[in-house]
């Protein structure tokens, strides 16, 4: 059941990119298997450039493992995932995938649209935005307030400036301390 959501989901994505069936559909029988732990799916590219599930037990042309904690990376970006997955077969067949799934994008206010009418979607989505927006600042300004805390109010980091300077000044240190060597190896000899 999940297989056949995941496809169908898929197969949306590339017919609203028709660009990328047309690029798929050379490669019409081939097959793919992704893996991510502990589910898999495996598709054959069929001859319109879409993927339908794949019904015989045959070996895939390709095999694409991704790491576990892809769901947690998506936030990050596509290309984030894409450079953390693992694969193994046909490599024409293995890139034009990687590029057709780069550049694939969803659009949420085009389906949206559908069901709600375009100016709602078209406001869902810049409140989706802004959220989204709002997120990333209030998790930077967190980040950014937790190390002043942390280096200022309950020292258990060192400020950056302090540690540039303390580093500067074991530097010249060393560099003293190797002159003074130099010197003492030479009186001794």
């Amino acid at each position: 059941m999940l297989q056949a959501a995941l496809r169908t989901s898929l197969n949306h994505l590339l017919q609203g990119s028709g660009w990328a069936s047309a690029r798929l559909a050379p490669f019409a029988g081939r097959r793919a298997r992704f893996e991510l732990p502990p589910f898999h799916l495996e598709l054959c590219v069929a001859p319109d450039g879409l993927f339908e599930l794949s019904a015989e037990e045959a070996a895939p042309d390709v095999v694409i493992s991704l790491p576990a904690e892809t769901p947690f990376l998506l936030p990050q970006g596509i290309d984030k995932v894409v450079s953390l997955a693992h694969v193994a077969g046909n490599a024409e067949f293995a890139t034009e995938l990687s590029f057709i799934f780069r550049r694939l994008n969803w659009d949420v206010e085009e389906d949206l649209s559908a069901v709600v009418g375009d100016i709602a979607a078209r406001r869902l989505v810049q409140g989706a935005h802004q959220l989204i927006g709002w997120q990333k600042q209030a998790a930077t300004r967190f980040a950014e307030n937790l190390a002043e805390y942390l280096a200022y109010e309950n020292p258990l980091l060192v400020p950056g400036g302090d540690f540039i300077a303390l580093r500067e000044g074991i530097g010249q240190f060393s560099a003293k301390l190797a002159e003074v060597e130099a010197r003492l190896a030479k009186l001794a000899s």
